[in-house]
């Protein structure tokens, strides 16, 4: 979506007659239906001066193309400015540049072209503004149809304005050379090298069209693109399907292709509990419907898993593309209906009714995956339901899809790989968390590492162990202890401290604690796992979960303050106390349910509650 376009002389005439400012901010409500702020239009007064001054050169032909504040399709993401042309050769070729208004930056050396610096009312860390300008270039190329077969050539740079470089300034760190390569970054003085920059790449003009043309094309993921994904996924054992998870698949693409044919919307819904293979299913789907130039998202709220998953594909492959395939389950809110080919909703149970920060956005995710896909693809547990926030279900899913007109397909996915494929731990462990009641008092001739430590020195010591194996144990721990801001980056502040032993969350770092070595030494959350397996787990129970008087007992009063996932059962408790004890007694099982599923081989467990220990230990026939 194209905020604001036209030639280099529009431009120059609407910035001279004080007209910008005003197109911009009509055209952003009337397309978005949104009204600007006062810090967005004094950026956009104070950048597109500068931008003005640098357009203002003779051997910049008038007729070259402009556009401000360009859309990329299905994303957040917007190019601040954007300049079309022809080169000697009468190619088309676009100059993208991301405009900032810092002042300064400091490097961040653990992680990959990322910088830290003064933005929105804080210290942040932020994307390296030319990795910025190369990632938008890379989504653009890798799924415009147009700029694929008129090979557009893209050059992606950024323009920090304010900024005054240094010799060894930060901004030029050894660990930014490639990304500057691909991406040069201007600095306050060198509107010069900026200006001979764009005049290398264009020589002419295009009068708009290349621009429009961009805005009005078809998306399809590049060849480029499609043979990178089927490589990443080759070989790759941990993706690889078994039995009745190959028979759903094949269902599931089948059912894709048929709606790309005819048009007519189905929804999919896979219910399959854990450890049945949902996100393998999903992960292929992925892969072989880009390799089919569909346009296909995964979806899942779960930030952690997309990062995971992204991160298995790409490996040391830096492919901001490949990102693109993964979004969150807020991303459809303002999707026109059918803009996707199929979007796979995993851990669909998750799914909220607003999205946003604050959780005011949009209507319904159920309802606008399903507007938004020719295919919508869910796959769902509903006893892994665990915040308040929830409304992932089979009725749910139901409904909207038939408001939305869709064709329903249901399947399901039942056998067990996880828990070393036993169908019997799950349902011990629902016995003895007193969620359902089953036949399976106990575990043996289950082929399942389960032991209940005596202290979290003892558990942790095994998973270090086991992860040395292939670095694939972690600890988790159910939410009953405070994760304070300030030291979301410091693994020596211990958030966790049980006796003389302390232990800290996952660090806010961006790495994915799935991934990174040293996060073994980290504890996760039901946020940071849901949806991963690993092959042992730890596991601290908090007293959120406790035996008494011969009872499993539940208490919200324990979950920590930071804790998101039983928002509003205080208020809820003073109303209808009968009632929030039954929706927190649900999500607080469901939690250490599925925090005890996550691991293939084998689980260790500390509970800070004494009778719970002797209980499980009992249910084991594990000496106490």
């Amino acid at each position: 979506m194209l905020i604001y376009n036209g030639t280099k002389r529009d431009f120059m005439q609407d910035t001279e007659n004080d007209l910008l400012e005003n197109k911009l901010y009509e055209t952003i409500k009337r397309k978005m239906n949104r009204t600007t702020g006062l810090s967005e239009l004094n950026s956009w007064r104070n950048s597109l001066k500068e931008m003005y001054i640098t357009m203002n050169d003779q051997d910049i032909p008038q007729d070259v193309g402009v556009a401000i504040e360009y859309n990329i399709p299905q994303t957040s993401k917007r190019i601040d400015f954007m300049i079309s042309g022809l080169d000697k050769e009468d190619k088309g070729n676009v100059i993208i540049v991301e405009l900032k208004q810092w002042e300064e930056l400091t490097k961040v050396e653990s992680q990959d072209c990322i910088v830290e610096t003064y933005v929105g009312k804080a210290n942040r860390r932020v994307p390296h503004p030319s990795y910025q300008a190369w990632s938008y270039a890379a989504l653009i190329k890798d799924y415009n149809e147009f700029v694929q077969e008129k090979e557009i050539k893209l050059h992606p740079c950024a323009y920090l304005h304010n900024y005054h470089r240094d010799i060894n300034d930060p901004l030029d760190a050894e660990q930014y050379e490639d990304i500057l390569e691909e991406a040069p970054a201007f600095t306050y003085g060198q509107r010069e090298q900026l200006k001979s920059f764009i005049k290398n790449h264009i020589c002419k003009g295009d009068e708009d069209q290349t621009l429009l043309r961009i805005d009005n094309g078809k998306i399809k993921p590049s060849k480029q693109l499609q043979d990178s994904i089927t490589s990443m996924l080759k070989g790759n054992q941990e993706f690889v399907m078994l039995d009745e998870q190959k028979v759903v698949y094949e269902e599931i693409l089948e059912n894709s292709l048929k709606c790309q044919k005819d048009r007519q919307k189905r929804t999919i819904i896979i219910e399959g509990g854990p450890g049945t293979g949902k996100t393998v299913v999903a992960i292929n789907l992925l892969a072989e419907l880009t390799k089919r130039e569909q346009f296909v998202q995964y979806v899942t709220k779960n930030a952690e898993v997309r990062k995971v998953y992204g991160y298995k594909l790409k490996g040391s492959f830096k492919k901001k593309s490949v990102d693109l395939l993964f979004t969150g389950s807020g991303s459809f809110t303002s999707a026109p209906n059918n803009s996707v080919g199929t979007i796979l909703a995993d851990e669909a149970h998750r799914l909220n009714e607003k999205s946003g920060m604050f959780q005011n956005m949009g209507e319904n995710q159920v309802k606008e995956i399903i507007h938004s896909a020719v295919c919508s693809v869910f796959f769902i547990d509903e006893s892994q339901r665990v915040t308040t926030s929830d409304i992932g279900s089979v009725d749910e899913i139901e409904k909207w899809a038939n408001e939305e007109g869709s064709e329903i397909i249901k399947m399901q996915l039942t056998s067990q790989f996880r828990c070393n494929g036993s169908d019997g731990y799950l349902a011990w462990l629902d016995n003895v968390l007193d969620i359902r009641e089953t036949a399976n008092y106990d575990l043996e001739e289950i082929d399942y590492d389960i032991r209940i430590c005596d202290s979290p020195e003892e558990m942790e010591k095994i998973v270090i162990e086991k992860n040395h194996i292939r670095n694939r144990a972690r600890i988790l721990a159910g939410y009953c202890w405070n994760w304070p801001k300030d030291t979301r980056s410091d693994s020596s502040f211990h958030d966790i401290r049980i006796g003389n032993y302390g232990i800290s969350w996952n660090l806010a770092n961006g790495d994915a604690f799935a991934v990174n070595e040293e996060s073994v030494h980290e504890a996760g959350c039901i946020h940071t796992s849901q949806g991963l397996e690993f092959d042992y787990v730890g596991v601290i129970i908090g007293d959120d979960l406790r035996y008494e008087n011969n009872h499993i007992v539940t208490d919200f009063t324990e979950r920590a303050d930071t804790d998101q996932s039983l928002k509003g059962i205080k208020t809820l408790a003073k109303k209808n106390p009968e009632e929030a004890n039954r929706i927190a007694d649900e999500i607080i099982k469901n939690t250490y349910r599925t925090l005890m599923t996550r691991g293939m081989k084998g689980c260790y467990v500390y509970c800070t509650n004494k009778g719970l220990s002797d209980y499980l230990k009992e249910k084991l026939k594990q000496e106490v």
